[in-house]
């Protein structure tokens, strides 16, 4: 686990988190100078396939946890805890300790489990709270809070808030209802698809560096081609090969 403090968050300063799967993005980020890592359950999607969120399990997440850790030794890393390993509190506290074992700092779950939430801060694991749009068990993906729910999320909030949590990630939420969240919430508010109000700002990497040109939700800026550079680099060497310029004698052992 790395050791960080996380009682002077809300300072004025925007909080900059992107998500990470492997050692090299890791280091990449750490020498961006990215506020935080985020392990997230989004690797269901991005790296191994799935659909959606709902069925990555405990064992992948710690594998990319400990990836991740080794290559960014120095900016803390929050873990999304998976879909069914916070059902008891029991479960909870083993799996939260497991990712810190595994070298993050911090977790995150979903929805307003304040029994949970509970136990974790008691347990003295710093958590990240989240609300909004809830992957792990949302129907479908939409913006949430635009009517009689919005006072719900509010008062979530403001009971995560009272627990302890050191953020709450707002996903996909009007911005007028993420502003009036971010300031009755004494914790920072990290935004995805909640406006510019909120105290910091989260996405996938996946997504920021347009891996996927096929995914283009409203909220994601994109703000590089890696998947076209990818696709040029493999013709390239396709090319390279077929017409016997690759491997040349500089790139040969002699």
């Amino acid at each position: 686990m790395k050791q960080f403090d996380f009682s002077n968050l809300k300072k004025g300063k925007k909080i900059v988190i992107l998500t990470a799967y492997d050692c090299q993005v890791a280091n990449i980020l750490e020498k961006a100078g990215i506020d935080f890592i985020l392990v997230g359950d989004s690797l269901g999607m991005v790296v191994l396939g799935h659909k959606d969120t709902k069925n990555v399990s405990m064992q992948e997440m710690l594998h990319h946890t400990k990836a991740v850790a080794a290559g960014a030794k120095n900016t803390p890393i929050i873990g999304d805890l998976p879909a069914n390993s916070y059902n008891t509190i029991e479960d909870a506290v083993h799996n939260a300790k497991l990712f810190l074992d595994a070298g993050a700092s911090a977790v995150k779950l979903e929805g307003n489990n304040s029994e949970i939430i509970r136990s974790l801060v008691s347990a003295k694991i710093p958590v990240v709270g989240h609300l909004g749009l809830l992957p792990q068990t949302a129907e479908k993906y939409s913006v949430q809070g635009t009517g009689d729910t919005a006072k719900a999320i509010l008062q979530d909030s403001l009971e995560l808030d009272s627990l302890g949590v050191i953020a709450i990630v707002l996903e996909c939420i009007p911005d007028s209802l993420a502003k009036k969240i971010t300031e009755s919430v004494s914790c920072p508010t990290i935004g995805i698809g909640a406006g510019a109000h909120c105290d910091g700002q989260v996405l996938v990497i996946n997504d920021l560096i347009g891996l996927n040109p096929d995914f283009n939700p409203k909220f994601v800026k994109k703000y590089a081609d890696i998947a076209g550079e990818i696709k040029k680099a493999a013709k390239l060497f396709k090319e390279d090969v077929l017409n016997n310029r690759f491997p040349d004698e500089k790139h040969s052992f002699q």
